[in-house]
């Protein structure tokens, strides 16, 4: 795996450190996109600029709940963030529904809880051809057609 992309608001740059250390204990290689902006957006674009360019596979993404990094993540074509809380949750992020990034909060979560979810992430793979593929092509075939067509709203039924 190419480096895991990171970033956090200032609210989480204590997690984030904590996730930083805890990647390099596994053997993974990590990039910081900071956390000192306090428009988190900012930091989750860049991390998905790493994603989509190819420097990166995968990203996490810190703020105080996870929820805004999320939905800023989920702006961007290619970009499939979950917001996650649990190892079900984790798990399934990954193996049904393939997301390219993982985001926490930092105020939602003990730093042990979120080192055993990324943990879980990390080992956790999307299996192509099985139930949930053709759920996920509808949802790139949309977002294909969605910003090829202008960014316009597409009615689909």
């Amino acid at each position: 795996m190419k480096e895991i992309a990171l970033g956090s608001d200032p609210n989480a740059s204590d997690l984030k450190e904590t996730i930083k250390r805890h990647l390099t204990d596994l053997g993974y290689k990590w990039k910081d996109y900071g956390s000192d902006d306090p428009i988190y957006a900012n930091v989750a674009f860049d991390v998905c600029k790493a994603i989509t360019s190819g420097q990166s596979d995968r990203g996490i993404l810190m703020c105080g709940t996870g929820i805004g990094m999320c939905i800023a993540a989920n702006k961007v074509p290619g970009i499939y963030a979950a917001n996650c809380w649990d190892a079900y949750s984790v798990e399934r992020s990954r193996k049904s529904n393939n997301a390219n990034i993982l985001t926490l909060g930092s105020q939602v979560l003990g730093k042990e809880t979120a080192k055993v979810l990324v943990t879980i992430w990390l080992q956790s793979e999307y299996s192509p051809g099985g139930r949930s593929e053709p759920k996920i092509n509808r949802i790139i075939e949309f977002e294909k057609n969605r910003f090829h067509q202008g960014g316009g709203v597409i009615h689909t039924g």
